[in-house]
């Protein structure tokens, strides 16, 4: 065999020396196996997805919807005379999500993919704008919501419109049908309610709040639609409570969102927004598009995309249909209940959301009830880190912030075996912390990990007042300074 000077060892090839390109563009190439495995080595350092229990999106795919998402790299989403059959995958999963949500007529519901619920709440927030212009409303609509995710504030500093966020009273974790007349107006364009709210878990009533503004229609004439934001509900309730009333089975529902990468089990990237009737998709909303090969309607905040995140959402649906479907939510629910029962046992904990279907998501979520412990909930969640587990512990919303929860979101994927270890290490790290307790317990700023929120850089002050918009802190926020650290930061939540 020929003598060579070219290296045959990955790590004896050029580039491997060096240390991996991060501030400026590079100037040479390098070997494609090198590049990969310089990108691959860094990627060790992140956390295991699936013990991730801080998140809500999907960790775990099977190797069909790996092989189809693979297969679906290189098809754009938009360009429907080009890839029609992309186009009719998509338009089947709108039909069969207004089915799943008892839309009055689901072959003509109008709806949409979108990278999530995210963008898909904010498509459903737009349509509710311009119906309420056309109706004839003037200045800065409103809509009112309880605790929200911050999608929801960004959607009102984005697109102009108030935020008017219900305040937490006495032990209400949720927003609440009585408080809605003194917080709706001619200027509200719609109620959100959250179907598995954030920050707990928990489902508002729907229905309940649906009934109050009939009350409102009745008192003042206003008709203030919903729209729910079901972005981790919307793949459970149908299955796992099915009695439970919250859809377009309720007539003042025009519009909901749903993410398919949450509970719906779709790879990340997924979302569906459908509105109940093609009435309340204004058409100022929807742009045909004719330069990709052929006249089409796209109603997106995104345009160019990837195909792959809708196909896979279809394959799930005819994997598992409704049987399916509710084997599986129902497996995960028992898992979170285990987990709750367990967490229970151990005696300082007092659970919040115990992964009923009636209630909630799969999540569980509890406060630590036992002032002497010798440990705050930050202490456990950095105490598990060490183990692999993330689990957020927090602050609850504005007016109850002074109270610190931890919750977990169980997902496809997660075991009983991996919730008796997770529990076991719970108590070791329990023990732990008595025996070693800190001298100074950690703070939400301390722990770092998961948030629920963000302060704007600049605060917006309501209109006409010089006070910040409900949710927004008017205090300065802590920017990181571009001259103290010169590299490029980015901020992001789950």
């Amino acid at each position: 065999m020929a003598e060579t000077n070219k290296p045959d060892d990955l790590f004896a090839m050029p580039g491997i020396r060096r240390t991996a390109p991060k501030d400026r563009f590079p100037a040479h190439e390098m070997y494609p196996q090198v590049a990969y495995e310089l990108v691959h080595d860094e990627l060790l350092l992140d956390g295991v997805s699936r013990m991730n229990l801080a998140t809500f999106c999907t960790t775990w795919v099977d190797d069909q919807a790996r092989r189809l998402m693979n297969e679906s790299l290189d098809k754009n989403i938009v360009d429907k005379d080009e890839y029609p059959q992309t186009a009719a995958i998509e338009e089947r999963c709108v039909r069969m999500v207004a089915d799943l949500w008892h839309s009055p007529d689901p072959t003509a519901t109008l709806g949409t993919s979108t990278t999530g619920s995210s963008e898909a709440a904010m498509l459903g927030g737009l349509a509710a704008k311009f119906r309420w212009r056309k109706r004839g409303g003037t200045g800065i609509p409103n809509f009112v919501c309880g605790p929200v995710q911050v999608c929801w504030e960004k959607f009102a500093r984005y697109f102009d419109v108030e935020i008017r966020q219900v305040p937490l009273r006495g032990d209400r974790l949720t927003m609440h049908p009585d408080d809605l007349a003194a917080h709706v107006d001619e200027n509200t364009m719609m109620v959100v309610p959250t179907f598995g709210q954030t920050f707990t878990g928990l489902f508002e009533d729907v229905r309940a709040i649906s009934e109050a503004l009939d009350g409102v229609q009745t008192e003042t004439g206003l008709d203030i639609p919903i729209h729910v934001d079901a972005a981790s509900g919307g793949f459970l309730a149908p299955f796992c409570a099915p009695d439970l009333v919250w859809d377009f089975r309720l007539p003042r529902v025009k519009s909901i969102n749903a993410s398919g990468h949450k509970t719906g089990l779709a790879p990340l990237g997924a979302g569906w927004a459908i509105w109940r009737e093609a009435s309340d998709l204004p058409e100022e909303l929807v742009f045909d598009v004719d330069y990709l090969g052929g006249s089409m309607a796209t109603f997106n905040l995104n345009f160019s995309r990837p195909g792959g995140q809708a196909i896979t959402q279809y394959y799930d649906f005819i994997r598992l249909g409704r049987t399916g479907y509710t084997r599986v939510q129902e497996q995960i629910y028992h898992v979170a209940r285990h987990l709750a029962a367990g967490l229970r046992a151990m005696g300082p904990f007092e659970m919040i959301h115990d992964g009923d279907p009636e209630r909630g998501i799969t999540a569980v979520s509890w406060r630590l009830t036992d002032a002497d412990a010798g440990f705050n909930l930050y202490d456990l969640s950095d105490r598990l880190r060490t183990r692999g587990w993330l689990i957020a512990a927090y602050p609850l919303p504005a007016d109850r912030e002074n109270e610190t929860i931890m919750r977990a979101v169980l997902r496809h994927g997660f075991t009983v075996d991996m919730i008796d270890l997770l529990l076991a290490d719970i108590e070791r790290a329990i023990a732990a912390l008595r025996m070693n307790p800190r001298s100074t317990p950690l703070t939400k700023e301390d722990a770092g990990g998961f948030t629920h929120s963000a302060r704007a850089a600049v605060a917006r002050p309501k209109p006409g007042v010089g006070a910040p918009v409900s949710g927004q802190s008017s205090a300065s926020p802590t920017v990181p300074s571009t001259q103290a650290n010169s590299k490029a930061t980015s901020f992001h939540f789950s």
